[in-house]
């Protein structure tokens, strides 16, 4: 008889605030789960203050300057079912200000991320309103310095759309309600149904193309239409997510997220980003449409770069 072939293990990170980032993880990974072949391990980054759901507006806004500064948080995490080694380890965040959620930040910045994921291939999946590159980018920089290999990245955004979902989704964040709101004028916030349950496709690819003798490799994704980079978002992530640095800087000045400088700057904030939101998306959504021809050839090479790995 022939030998048993091993268990290849992957490990899914993730933290999921609404319940919709864990539901596309499991959908993923459900391929995997499965087969014989593999063995699925979760870790759960769950914060020893938890983020609340719905988040009260004040706190919604004044968690931005630890999100865009990425300062960590303390996390409680149950560990005693991992295991020493991993074939695959499959990174799951939502986008907070632009940036990968405090959790996420705060395990990629830990000791125990260092152990789990150094020389390890690793996938990452987003689940977000429209907004996601700048995140991405930041989630890289991680993964380089802790010797990790990104192999694939899957973005699956709000059903609503860009315009609509600038109402949907803070909707559902203060009050937990997804919609629709406002009699039918507002649609559902969230990645829609369809297109959770067709992320199962990415772990058949993985369980098709991860074997013993096959690592993996940027190739997995290819042709899955696993990332739909937004050209007309580009160069408002870069601005946007400046903006919130500079403000952050200024709210982590004036101390912890209950301080009452800080409650009251929070206040004026709410207003400001409203109306930065209402004006540097669309202007430079225009200024794209009006030198898209003349940049033609750079809007088409920055798609790549932010398509990679997986590809458009």
């Amino acid at each position: 008889m022939a030998e048993t072939e091993a268990q290849q293990r992957v490990l899914v990170v993730h933290y999921s605030q609404t319940g919709q980032l864990e539901r596309v993880a499991r959908s993923v990974v459900a391929p995997l789960e499965a087969s014989n072949r593999f063995q699925v391990d979760y870790l759960n980054l769950q914060p020893v203050h938890d983020y609340p759901f719905p988040w009260p507006m004040l706190r919604f806004i004044n968690a931005f300057p630890e999100s865009a500064h990425q300062v960590p948080c303390e996390l409680a995490l149950k560990t005693e079912h991992l295991g020493d080694d991993y074939d695959l380890v499959i990174l799951a965040y939502q986008v907070w200000y632009l940036a990968p959620s405090i959790p996420v930040s705060s395990f990629l910045q830990s000791e125990l991320a260092e152990r789990l994921m150094s020389g390890k291939p690793v996938v990452t999946v987003i689940a977000c309103r429209n907004m996601w590159l700048q995140a991405q980018e930041k989630v890289k920089t991680h993964l380089e310095r802790l010797g990790a290999r990104l192999v694939g990245n899957v973005v699956l955004v709000d059903a609503a759309g860009s315009v609509a979902s600038f109402f949907a989704t803070p909707l559902w964040v203060l009050t937990g309600r997804k919609g629709p709101h406002w009699f039918g004028l507002v649609p559902p916030a969230g990645v829609s149904e369809r297109e959770v349950a067709e992320a199962q496709r990415f772990g058949e690819a993985l369980a098709l193309k991860m074997t013993p003798s096959q690592p993996l490799d940027e190739t997995v994704f290819h042709g899955l239409g696993a990332v739909k980079v937004n050209d007309k978002l580009i160069a408002s992530e870069k601005l946007v997510t400046r903006s919130f640095y500079l403000w952050g800087k200024l709210f982590l000045a004036c101390g912890g997220p209950e301080s009452l400088p800080r409650r009251l700057l929070a206040v004026f904030y709410i207003g400001f980003l409203v109306l930065m939101l209402l004006t540097v998306v669309p202007v430079t959504a225009l200024l794209k449409f009006l030198f898209g021809p003349v940049l033609k050839r750079r809007i088409a090479e920055q798609k790549r770069y932010y398509a990679w790995p997986s590809g458009e």
